[in-house]
């Protein structure tokens, strides 16, 4: 499954059902240049996931909302609610077995 661009509108209608992961991202981000094929790759292992991903720089009403103050930041959401956080690089085999425990 491909990861979906969301924004500042459509990120609770995006997120709020079933288990989501949001990749918080800004293109000057090394980190997250190194993140984003690790989620790409994820998600086309785990079709029971939804993948999204936000531009920080751009829909900065969101990562404000949930206290983003250092990217790569992936929040996972399980039926709208955050049931996990991670900052910083996530490898696939850490990201896989976080994502794994949150469907049932």
């Amino acid at each position: 499954m491909a990861v979906v661009d969301i924004n500042d509108s459509n990120f609770v209608s995006e997120t709020d059902t079933g288990v989501t992961l949001t990749d918080f991202w800004a293109t000057w981000c090394g980190p997250c240049r190194m993140q984003s094929p690790v989620v790409e790759t994820v998600a086309e292992k785990m079709s029971n996931v939804k993948f999204t991903k936000m531009d920080v720089d751009e829909n900065p009403a969101t990562a404000q909302e949930f206290g983003i103050m250092a990217i790569p930041t992936l929040l996972v959401k399980k039926d709208g609610e955050v049931v996990e956080r991670l900052t910083g690089f996530t490898p696939a085999h850490q990201l896989e077995a976080i994502l794994a425990k949150h469907i049932n």
